[in-house]
């Protein structure tokens, strides 16, 4: 709640803006100050000592003067000023730093084409939270941040991410909390560094000498010791006196009546109401305490409360007369928060059991005038949730439950629902909730209920019927039932033709949803090329923090897509896109990014890089699992069981292989993979002959799947019928190297065994030559012994140097080779940015000095290094630099 007085009003409780706009204007305006606004010079030049302290505390009681203080001292700064008043609702950390990064926006302090802004409202990534501390320490002036109403955060997460941007903004961030309690931040780390400024309700209380003149510019004209007395008796609480002034001034004796005015604490909010409202017509008592429950509102939607049309008139009159009503604009006002609170309990005093109907008035009228959000909250309250559910579904913002901004705070809303409620709406909200939560019988048997009571024929069902195809993708998805996800598709091709443009283009992420779910089920059923269509179409859908949940997810599938194929450096590159994106809209774990981190795993078993691959899914582990979620599920199986394989876990790679998921319509991709996992690991315990009977089913359909049963049967004793097989690939062009390397490898060795020994060399130089350029080890490492030969002759032995093996022979002027025993069974490759730290570490320069030099952050220098370390098997900084250098790498 915002302050009481002209020297502590707020912005208040904010309202949503249009549709389609998920952020509240009003949030960001700094509050105007009224004409009877007293600025105290004294507190204006404390706030001053704000431009040299990270940190400024404004704290003090209800109607303190707090928010209008901060407000007038900010409005007379040459730095710029974000502002922000914090709601209840902040308290989900990606909501509320989507409002400060939009604050920083509005007043200029981040350039408008700057990337990056949280889109999941449960939480934020620390590297978003990284990038803004250094764009704010990069700044030549410092930018002001303001939060009022602080008090409302009560966020751990939210003080503990503040706490780290504010420590790393450096001298770029002038940090003021305006607040009635404390902070969960370490006050007294700041207090003892000398770096916080700390303006509280003593000192923010009225003297006898400001009360005098703050009581004059109300009309009230007092001996100073009156001015006095009312100051000891209200402890200069600058609510009680503007309150007060207003009350006394509509008596034929001010003096005496602030003389005898009871300033109890418990009951001075009544008797002031109480005489602020006398004298004031039934009408207009009537009509503040009716719009007290609404966060702002205008003429019509009050006369549509009150029943009356007198709305316009009444509220432009208390307007004027500074009655605690703010103009906010286009004929929209609200009350002072504390003014509203003491209304609301006075509302249910004077009319008990009143404000269920007055909250379904508002909904009814918000719904009509198209105002979604506050429809939504207004029907909760009043208890009408087939209007609420309504206003959801015939917006199209079905979509809203599972993605963007509001989809925890719409997922609480209608968790309130009722059994009474009994809609096809609320049905399909019911529905959208149990697939979320993956419960597929409740999910299903609600949206089977929905369809079966919504008419084909019947006008004005289509959002309905869009809504249904929605969750019938949704569903089959998860079931793995592609035919099913293809009917719904087809449903909702119909649809969109009939639905307006504009209806459309205000909610893309239906369609984008629908058609993630689509791809995942086309990608399922080994569709490749059908699913690469549309999973490309969602990929590219704009819509910024709307779509970007199945931007992330179309794109982890279609890293997939490359690794099945064969291109390891397209997958690789898919899925950084898909994590990064995650990362840059401050999504701490999107489905997407989860598995792209599972094909960067899958990526890092292929090059054999066991460790690597072992992190990426500890990553995934800690993700929320997919359950019921056929693709990433059988991803999982693969790369688990595959890394379980390579690192000589034979028993576990069978047990992990086969993915557990029931899904109404098996996956060739999946369960060729389980089985290239078991025969491969019946080839390891000597059972060549059950190992090629496992292969059964594997065919060139599948061309990497082919490829690498075709290297088993020949290793088990059958190279006739391995080169029989590849004869059968389609590659058709679409696969990728590891198709190529692998078909290579089996003909070299079909060659070699043939007595076609040149031949064989020919293959295996080919085979590298593809190879190298994707890194791609395992095949080659599991070739057998037969290779090895072949490795050490020209030209293979170049061609495999600096990656496969130690390195070609030297040359004069090379550098000497490592010793013995430190050499890399596998070649150490650094990025490009790990050599570049590896090079500042070699000038002996700090962790800090690397970040500075890179623009990066420190953390990002670290995780540099740790990748450095791992890679090139050391500890310690000297140590890293020695290996480095011995390997030839700097």
């Amino acid at each position: 709640m915002a302050e009481a007085d002209d020297n502590s009003g707020g912005t208040g409780s904010p309202y949503a803006g249009p549709p389609g706009d998920p952020f509240l204007r009003t949030r960001f305006a700094v509050p105007a100050r009224p004409a009877t606004f007293l600025r105290r010079q004294r507190l204006v030049e404390h706030l001053d000592r704000a431009l040299t302290t990270p940190l400024t505390l404004v704290n003090g009681a209800a109607g303190a003067g707090k928010t209008l203080l901060t407000a007038d001292w900010a409005s007379g700064l040459r730095e710029p000023v974000a502002w922000l008043t914090v709601e209840a609702g902040d308290r989900r950390p990606g909501v509320f730093w989507a409002y400060v990064f939009e604050s920083l926006h509005a007043c200029g302090a981040r350039a408008a084409g700057v990337v990056g802004a949280p889109a999941d409202p449960g939480g934020v990534g620390r590297g978003l939270l990284a990038s803004l501390a250094a764009e704010l320490d990069s700044r030549d002036r410092p930018v002001v941040l303001v939060l009022d109403e602080y008090d409302r955060m009560t966020s751990p997460e939210v003080a503990e991410e503040l706490e780290f941007v504010l420590h790393h903004a450096g001298r770029g961030l002038r940090l003021v909390l305006v607040t009635r309690t404390e902070p969960l931040l370490p006050l007294h780390r700041y207090r003892a560094a000398g770096e916080l400024t700390e303006i509280r309700g003593a000192e923010l209380s009225f003297t006898p000498e400001e009360a005098g003149v703050l009581l004059g510019r109300h009309g009230l004209h007092l001996p100073a010791h009156a001015a006095s007395a009312l100051v000891e008796r209200t402890r200069g609480w600058a609510a009680g006196l503007r309150l007060s002034a207003l009350a006394a001034r509509e008596t034929t004796d001010p003096e005496r009546y602030l003389k005898e005015f009871e300033a109890g604490h418990s009951t001075v909010a009544d008797f002031l109401l109480a005489e602020v409202l006398k004298g004031r017509t039934e009408e207009t008592q009537d009509l503040l305490l009716r719009v007290s429950i609404l966060d702002r509102f205008c003429p019509d939607l009050a006369d549509a409360l009150t029943l009356r049309t007198d709305a316009e008139p009444l509220l432009a009159g208390l307007h004027r007369e500074n009655a605690f009503i703010e103009r906010l604009g286009h004929a929209w006002y609200r009350l002072h928060p504390l003014f509203r609170e003491i209304l609301r309990a006075h509302l249910r005093e004077r009319m008990p059991g009143a404000e269920p109907e007055l909250h379904r008035r508002a909904a009814r009228w918000l719904r009509g005038a198209g105002f979604l959000p506050e429809t939504l909250a207004h029907g909760a309250a009043g208890g009408d949730w087939d209007l609420a559910a309504g206003a959801l579904v015939d917006d199209l913002a079905i979509g809203q439950l599972f993605t963007g901004l509001h989809a925890n705070g719409l997922t609480q809303l209608f968790a309130g629902m009722g059994s009474g409620a009994g809609s096809p709406a609320s049905d399909l909200v019911r529905a959208a909730g149990a697939l979320s939560r993956r419960d597929l019988d409740q999910g299903l048997t609600r949206l089977r209920r929905a369809e079966e009571r919504l008419s084909d024929s019947a006008p004005g069902q289509g959002p309905a019927r869009l809504s249904c195809t929605l969750l019938e993708a949704l569903a089959a998805r998860l079931t793995g039932c592609p035919p099913r996800a293809e009917q719904a598709c087809a449903v909702a091709e119909e649809l969109l033709r009939e639905l307006p443009a504009e209806l459309l283009d205000r909610h893309p992420e239906l369609t984008a949803l629908l058609m993630t779910h689509v791809g995942s089920t086309r990608l399922w059923e080994g569709r490749f090329d059908d699913a690469r269509a549309v999973l490309t179409r969602v990929a590219g859908t704009p819509g910024g923090a709307a779509t970007v949940l199945p931007r992330t997810d179309s794109v982890g599938h279609l890293a997939l897509l490359d690794y099945l194929n064969g291109w390891l450096g397209r997958a690789e590159r898919r899925a950084l896109a898909a994590v990064s994106e995650g990362e840059r809209a401050g999504l701490p774990r999107p489905p997407g990014a989860g598995l792209g981190r599972l094909v960067l795993a899958a990526v890092a078993v292929d090059r054999h890089e066991l460790d690597r691959a072992r992190a990426l899914l500890d990553e995934t582990a800690r993700l929320p699992a997919r359950e019921h979620d056929p693709v990433p599920t059988a991803g999982r199986a693969l790369v688990t069981s595959r890394l379980l394989l390579d690192s000589g876990d034979v028993g576990s790679a069978v047990g992990a292989a086969e993915p557990v998921v029931a899904a109404a319509v098996a996956s060739p991709w999946a369960e060729s993979h389980a089985a290239l996992v078991v025969s491969a690991a019946l080839l390891a315990e000597g059972r060549p002959d059950e190992a090629v009977r496992t292969l059964h089913g594997v065919s060139g359909d599948q061309p990497v799947c082919a490829v690498e049963a075709a290297a088993i049967r020949s290793a088990a004793g059958h190279t006739r019928d391995a080169v029989d097989l590849l004869d059968t690939v389609r590659a058709e062009g679409r696969a990728g190297p590891v198709v190529s390397v692998g078909a290579a490898l089996v003909r070299a060795r079909a060659a070699l065994e043939s007595g076609n020994a040149a031949a064989a060399r020919g293959l295996v130089a080919r085979a590298l030559l593809d190879a190298r350029r994707e890194r791609l080890r395992r095949p080659f490492l599991k070739a057998g012994d037969w290779i090895g030969p072949l490795l050490a002759t020209a030209p293979s032995r170049d061609l495999a140097a600096g990656w496969l093996v130690t390195g070609p022979p030297r040359r004069r002027g090379d550098r000497p080779r490592p010793e013995p025993g430190h050499e890399p069974l596998v070649a150490v490759e650094l990025s490009a940015r790990e050599r570049d730290v590896l090079r500042r570490l070699a000038r002996m320069m700090s962790t800090e000095e690397i970040a500075d030099d890179l623009c990066v952050s420190a953390n990002t220098v670290k995780t540099h290094l740790k990748s450095a370390y791992r890679k090139l098997a050391v500890n310690r900084r000297n140590e890293a630099v020695h290996r480095a250098r011995d390997l030839g790498l700097l």
